[in-house]
């Protein structure tokens, strides 16, 4: 069975999701190409808000 494939198909999934967001959202031609190049990183924007959130929630 190839696990790969599932991990693949998440991906996917969440890159159409971001990309129809930051379109959706953009106000000229630029702000949705920059919002579609995000799309294709968007599990860095993922991991960076989640280590951020962690972070500020730790107890001293």
């Amino acid at each position: 069975m190839n696990k790969n494939a599932s991990n693949g198909a998440v991906y996917g999934l969440g890159l159409i999701g971001a990309a129809v967001y930051y379109i959706s959202v953009a106000t000229g031609f630029w702000a949705g190409l920059l919002g579609f190049l995000k799309a294709l990183v968007w599990p860095a924007f993922l991991v960076y808000e989640v280590l951020k959130f962690l972070a500020t929630n730790v107890p001293q």
